[in-house]
């Protein structure tokens, strides 16, 4: 748990949304990435994929800084787009 406040001025919420669907493989999946602040005030990074029309799994994360978390994200997201993953049309 973190000892440190969180400044209002400082975002509290960051998300991004990916779609990769390709009909001739029967492929519609989802990659939800959120990056927010829990109860506890701990700066989490939450990861959650699988079929589009299902819950899917979910991953998460907690980092000292809303920065590192905005770090990893982008890093997952990149990973994701190379893989074929793009924002829902």
């Amino acid at each position: 748990m973190s000892n440190t406040l969180i400044s209002m001025t400082e975002p509290r919420f960051d998300a991004h949304l990916a779609h990769r669907i390709d009909p001739s493989r029967n492929m519609a999946r989802f990659y939800h990435v959120v990056i927010e602040v829990d109860l506890f005030g701990d700066i989490c990074l939450t990861r959650n994929w699988g079929r589009i029309g299902t819950n899917g799994r979910d991953h998460r994360q907690v980092y000292g800084t809303w920065n590192a978390a905005a770090e990893a994200m982008e890093k997952l997201v990149a990973a994701k787009q190379r893989r074929g993953y793009r924002p829902p049309a």
